[in-house]
C-alpha cells in the first residue's frame, strides 16, 4: 500500500486530564471515520501547559511509561480503530523527567517512546525546569501505514532533526506542539512557526502534520494554525487560530519517493563538508 492518510487534531484544553482524554479520543474517532490512518494530538493534551511557570508541584503532573493510563488507554483506542496515535506526556523515569512521546501501532502496540530532544528556556516556556534533555536519539517508526518521523515542538525548529529522520527512513514528519504568545514579544505570530517546518517539507520533499492546542491558558493564548503540508511545501489543509477538529489528507508515498530521488537533494548531499555543524 503506497497511500497514507494522515490527520492533525486542535483543541482547547481544561486542566482536568480526564476530560482532556476524552476530548482528544473523541477527535481521534472523528479523524478515523474521515478515514485518517495516522491521527496526530498536540503537545501535553493531558492538561494546561503547565511550563509557563516554574513550580515545584507541577512535577506530580509525571507518569513513567509503565502503567500509564492516557497510553494504555490510546492503546485500546488505537487497535479498535486500526490507527496509528502518538501520545505526548510527562514522563517520569526514576528522578529524571521528560517530555516524550509514546508510538502506538494500528494494532495497539507500543512500538517506543521517543524523548524531546531540543528543551527550550525562555518566558512563557520555561521547559528546562522540567524536562531533561532527550536520551533516546531521534528514532524513526516502521507502523503499519508507514514510516513516522516525529519531533516535539521546540525540535521543530532544527533543521537536523527533520534531515536526520528523513535519512533514517521517515515518510512523513510529525511535530505535536504547544506554542502561543510570547509574554517578551507578543508581536510574534504564527507565521514563523508555520515557515520553519514547511521549510522542512520542501528541504526533504517530505509531508509534514503539525498539531497545535487553541485557547488561552493564564493569560497565554495558543495560536492553533494546525496543518498539513504536502512534500513541496504546500499547506493542504489547515484549522484557525480559534478552530477546534481535524483536519486530514492523503498523500502517496511512492509519488513522493519518485519527487525526493528526483530533487536530488540527498543525491546532491555533502556531508564531509558539515563539520561546522558539531563543531561547537
Amino acid at each position: 500500500m503506497s497511500k497514507i492518510a494522515v490527520a492533525a487534531i486542535q483543541t482547547a484544553l481544561s486542566d482536568d486530564a480526564r476530560a482532556n482524554v476524552d476530548r482528544v479520543s473523541e477527535l481521534v474517532r472523528e479523524a478515523a471515520s474521515r478515514g485518517a490512518q495516522v491521527i496526530l494530538p498536540p503537545e501535553l493534551f493531558e492538561g494546561y501547559y503547565f511550563c509557563r511557570e516554574e513550580r515545584e508541584e507541577f512535577f506530580d503532573r509525571a507518569q513513567p511509561v509503565e502503567g500509564h493510563r492516557t497510553i494504555a488507554h490510546f492503546q485500546q483506542l488505537a487497535a479498535e480503530l486500526e490507527v496509528v496515535v502518538p501520545v505526548s506526556f510527562f514522563e517520569q523515569a526514576g528522578p529524571v523527567y521528560y517530555n516524550s512521546l509514546a508510538v502506538i501501532d494500528a494494532d495497539g502496540a507500543l512500538l517506543g517512546v521517543y524523548r524531546k530532544s531540543h528543551i527550550p528556556d525562555g518566558p512563557g516556556y520555561e521547559e528546562k525546569f522540567y524536562f531533561r534533555p532527550g536520551n533516546t536519539g531521534f528514532q524513526v517508526w516502521r507502523t503499519r501505514w508507514g514510516v513516522l518521523g516525529a519531533g516535539i515542538c521546540w525540535d521543530q525548529w532544527f533543521p537536523e532533526c527533520a534531515r536526520s529522520l528523513v535519512l533514517m527512513g521517515a515518510q512523513v514528519l510529525l511535530y505535536p506542539t504547544a506554542i502561543g504568545s510570547e509574554p517578551e514579544a507578543p508581536s510574534l505570530d504564527t507565521t514563523p512557526w508555520q515557515r520553519v517546518m514547511i521549510g522542512h517539507a520542501v528541504a526533504n520533499i517530505v509531508p509534514v502534520v503539525a498539531a497545535n492546542r487553541i485557547g488561552t491558558e493564564g493569560g497565554q493564548t495558543f495560536y492553533g494554525h494546525s496543518f498539513i503540508a504536502n512534500h513541496y511545501g504546500d499547506k493542504v489543509a489547515e484549522l484557525g487560530r480559534t478552530d477546534a477538529g481535524t483536519i486530514c489528507a492523503e498523500f502517496d508515498l511512492d509519488e513522493v519517493a519518485r519527487a525526493r530521488a528526483a530533487f536530488g537533494f540527498f543525491r546532491d548531499r555533502r556531508p564531509e563538508l558539515y563539520g561546522a555543524i558539531t563543531a561547537v
